[in-house]
C-alpha cells in the first residue's frame, strides 16, 4: 500500500473506534501500519520484528492482543494456510473472504465472491447445516509467475 492509502486506512479505523467506543492503541495503530505497508501475508513475529525498531521493546502478548483486536473487527484477514495477515480491502460487506494465494511471489488477491457456491449450498442443506461465514484459500501461480 502506499502511504497515502495506509494514512486513510488508519484514519478509517481510528474513526471506526471513536464511533464503537473501542480504543485504538499506539500498539493497535502499529501493527496495522506494518501490515498495511507489506506487500506479502505477514506472521506475528515478523511483525513483531519490525516493530522493535518502532515500539518500546514490544513482547509477543501484546502484538497477538492487536492481531486479535484487527481481525475481530475485520481490518485485517488471517491467511490460515500461511500462519500470517493481509489487509481486509473493503470494509466487509460480505460475509465470507476469499484469497487467491500464489505460492511464487506470496501476493494474495482477496476476491468477492458474495454467496456460497451452489454445489456448498446445497452440500450444507443436506447435511442440515447454516453456515454463518465463509472463507477459501487457492493456492498457485499468479500471472506475472506463470509468465517467469
Amino acid at each position: 500500500m502506499s502511504s497515502h492509502t495506509t494514512e486513510i486506512t488508519l484514519a478509517r479505523v481510528e474513526a471506526y473506534c471513536q464511533k464503537h467506543g473501542s480504543r485504538f492503541t499506539a500498539q493497535r495503530k502499529a501493527v496495522l501500519e506494518v501490515i498495511s505497508n507489506s506487500t506479502t501475508p505477514l506472521g506475528a513475529y515478523d511483525i513483531l520484528e519490525q516493530l522493535k525498531a518502532t515500539l518500546n521493546n514490544p513482547k509477543p502478548p501484546t502484538i497477538y492482543r492487536a492481531i486479535s483486536f484487527l481481525e475481530q473487527h475485520h481490518f485485517i484477514h488471517r491467511i490460515e494456510s500461511l500462519n500470517a495477515y493481509v489487509m481486509c480491502d473493503t470494509d466487509h460487506r460480505h460475509s465470507g473472504a476469499q484469497f487467491l494465494i500464489c505460492d511464487s511471489c506470496s501476493n494474495v488477491t482477496e476476491i468477492h465472491q458474495c454467496t456460497l457456491p451452489k454445489a456448498l449450498t446445497e452440500y450444507a442443506k443436506n447435511a442440515d447445516f447454516t453456515p454463518s461465514y465463509w472463507i477459501s484459500e487457492l493456492h498457485g501461480q499468479c500471472k506475472d509467475c506463470q509468465k517467469a
